[in-house]
């Protein structure tokens, strides 16, 4: 795989699709609906889901996200 001169990372064949904006719950909602296509119940599925988020950008970032998610609806 080729690096890209620019900025040092991975080039890849091909586009990456856009992610949904971090904070609107998109992100969130298709990564627990991923979990649960493999077997876990809803609930599981939530909670391994926010154990990954808190994982990934700390516990007061992941808060104020789903704080704002709850606002939203």
């Amino acid at each position: 795989m080729a690096k890209c001169m620019s900025c040092g990372g991975s080039m890849k064949k091909g586009g990456t699709a856009k992610k949904p904006k971090l904070g609107s719950g998109e992100r969130f909602k298709a990564l627990s609906s991923k979990i649960q296509k493999g077997g876990k119940s809803e609930d599981a599925a939530k909670a391994i889901a926010a154990a990954i988020g808190r994982k990934k950008y700390g516990n007061s970032k992941f808060q104020k996200m789903a704080n704002a998610g709850r606002k939203k609806g």
